[in-house]
């Protein structure tokens, strides 16, 4: 004879069920491991000492230069040595107005790292940073062309880095400052997801004579800081690899068919408690 179902032995085989379910959730998100997100775990072993080094980008083939030389003590005196470019006009009322003031026309580097400057005509600047340049300006206008040493400006406005792989906003992206480091370059790109590998990101740089080269960069190791590569240069690309996880996914979908095998072990499940349940 069949002994009747108490709520007692419903309860009991409902709360099983709730611990199996959330075995197979454990199971599941255990795939990853803990050591591998996180950036620099041992952040408390590095050696700060060596990492205080002021960055300085240097001139590159293909930079874009703005320059602007001020000279406070006859503001004509300096208009030659600016180039600038005219704003578009308004005649929509018959008359020619500048409809805003004019802006500074950038120098585009040459691969042989020259440009040509108004008055001055070709300069060496590949290589050299942004202050040195603002020294060698200055120094072959004083005295030459103006009795005191004019004040010179030099930005590179073309500063561009490039986040690919497993990231969630890929693309590239214009930097404002000459300063930019690898977890600044993440945090434009939204940071990465989380099949990306931590301990293999690539930096792919090129050099003033157009050579190429990989890095490979452990993010996970706080020791980074004192990497020569922390610092990013114009033109920079980080490729962040994926993980096994993800590369199995997106070969065979490993994650559907993992879900998919689990809810068809918990429908088995509940059909066999079904069937008890109605004995």
């Amino acid at each position: 004879m069949n002994q009747p179902v108490t709520n007692d032995m419903r309860k009991n085989v409902l709360n099983y069920c709730k611990l199996l379910v959330w075995g197979l959730v454990m199971l599941v998100s255990s795939c990853t491991s803990y050591k591998t997100v996180p950036y620099m775990l041992n952040s408390g072993e590095v050696n700060l000492d060596s990492s205080a080094v002021l960055f300085e980008a240097r001139i590159m083939p293909k930079d874009e230069l703005t320059i602007n030389v001020n000279y406070p003590e006859d503001a004509e005196a300096a208009m030659p040595f600016n180039l600038t470019v005219a704003p578009p006009y308004n005649n929509s009322s018959g008359r020619m107005l500048l409809t805003s003031q004019p802006t500074l026309q950038t120098f585009l580097v040459t691969n042989e790292g020259t440009i040509q400057y108004p008055v001055l005509g070709k300069l060496k600047v590949g290589g050299l940073t942004v202050n040195e340049v603002e020294d060698l300006i200055a120094s072959k206008i004083e005295g030459t062309y103006l009795k005191q040493r004019p004040v010179v400006t030099v930005r590179l406005s073309n500063y561009k880095i490039s986040v690919l792989g497993e990231v969630n906003s890929p693309g590239t992206y214009t930097v404002p400052s000459e300063k930019v480091t690898i977890y600044e370059a993440l945090s434009l790109a939204k940071d990465m997801t989380i099949w990306g590998r931590r301990d293999n990101v690539k930096l792919i740089r090129e050099d003033s004579t157009g050579k190429k080269s990989i890095h490979e960069l452990n993010l996970n190791d706080a020791d980074i800081i004192n990497s020569p590569y922390f610092y990013l240069q114009q033109n920079d690309v980080l490729y962040v690899t994926p993980n096994r996880t993800k590369a199995k996914n997106s070969d065979i979908g490993t994650s559907t068919s993992y879900w998919v095998s689990s809810i068809s072990i918990l429908v088995s499940i509940a059909s066999l408690v079904t069937n008890i349940l109605r004995n």
